[in-house]
Order: C-alpha cells, then sequence, then structure tokens
C-alpha cells in the first residue's frame, strides 16, 4: 500500500513594526510586536495535532521566534537560505519611496541594487526545495514572504519571479504538497489567516 506524498508547510513570521510600515525587511533583524506574538501563539494553534519530521527556520528573530511561539523551538534547525530577500540599498524603505526615484521598478524582476536578484533568490530557494524533497515525511518551514513566495514559485517550476503572483500576510499558513505523485508538485493552500486577529 503506496503513502500519501509528503505535505510541507510553509509559515510566515508575525507582525514586526516594519511589516506593519511596509518597509523591506530583509536581513535587518527586527522582533516581533505584540500583536504578531499573539498571532504566532495563534499560528501554534493552527497547526495542532500534527506532526513533521522535520522543521526549518531563518536564523532572523522574527521566524525564530515565530517557530517558538507556534511550539516547533526544540526540533527546529536553523536554514540560512531560508532568509528574507537582501533588499541592499532599498532596505527599510517602502515601495512607494523607491517608486519616486524608479517609477518602473518591480522587486520580482528587477531584484535591489546592492542587494540579491531574483535568480540568487531563486537559487536558495532550490537548495531549500533540494533539503525538503530529501526529508521522508512532513515538513514545516519558518520565514518570511518574499523568499516563501519565491519558494513556492520554483516548487511549481516557474522562474523566480512567478513569487509575483502570490501574496502573503504575517503568521499565515500555505501548504504545498502534490497532486497525484512527486512529478506533480501543486499549492494545496494559500495564505491561511483565519487564525490571526483580524484574519
Amino acid at each position: 500500500m503506496s503513502t500519501a506524498p509528503p505535505v510541507i508547510y510553509l509559515a510566515r513570521h508575525g507582525e514586526t513594526a516594519w511589516s506593519l510600515s511596509g518597509q523591506h525587511t530583509g536581513l535587518t533583524d527586527l522582533p516581533l510586536t505584540e500583536h504578531g506574538e499573539r498571532n504566532a501563539r495563534a499560528l501554534g494553534q493552527r497547526l495542532r495535532g500534527l506532526s513533521f519530521a522535520k522543521v526549518f527556520t531563518s536564523p532572523l528573530q522574527r521566524a525564530v521566534r515565530t517557530c517558538e511561539l507556534a511550539g516547533f523551538g526544540p526540533m527546529a534547525e536553523p536554514d540560512p537560505d531560508l532568509v528574507e530577500w537582501d533588499y541592499g540599498q532599498y532596505e527599510g524603505r517602502r515601495t512607494v519611496e523607491i517608486h519616486r526615484e524608479r517609477p518602473d521598478w518591480q522587486l520580482f524582476r528587477d531584484g535591489c541594487p546592492g542587494g540579491e536578484s531574483p535568480l540568487e533568490v531563486g537559487i536558495r530557494a532550490d537548495r531549500v526545495i533540494a533539503r525538503v524533497r530529501a526529508v521522508e515525511g512532513d515538513v514545516l518551514l519558518f520565514s518570511s514572504a518574499h523568499i516563501l513566495r519565491v519558494l513556492a514559485a520554483r516548487w511549481l517550476g516557474l522562474e523566480a519571479a512567478g513569487g509575483r503572483l502570490l501574496l502573503l500576510g504575517t503568521a499565515s499558513l500555505s501548504v504545498l504538497g502534490y497532486e497525484h505523485n512527486l512529478a506533480e508538485p501543486v499549492i494545496r493552500a494559500w495564505n491561511q489567516t483565519g487564525h490571526v486577529e483580524g484574519g
């Protein structure tokens, strides 16, 4: 009797001051807000009853703390490939401010000066996917919005730029998997936020 193909759960970190203000938060290591901590706990309630062969987290504190508050801290392994997009000169800036200088700028097409290109983020996502696919069983990942969006695009075999089509809220949960077999990767659920305050 065949076993079901593995499922990959993607958890975005809870709210930070910059996710609230819309500032690009790449490698700046911000803590969660109080609201973000409450929603991280709510994410843990949403995940209650599920078991995972492996849990990986970005080493940045917003992801690590979300992982801890959701109840998976003791089993989580840090994965540097799960850190958020390096925004370079655009770190801490909002899209509306960048558009005053570069009206046609698009992150998923152009990347960031002094930071990463979509291709570079896609290469990191591919390494995460290779590690995840080597695990026998379900996997849970804690990270940030843009890297998770690229990861989902690459999971589907799309270019990294395909991540532009997939929005993610803070403390959201998404699920990647397969339709019939390992040759048919799919998105099983996306941007679930019913468990968060205001979701």
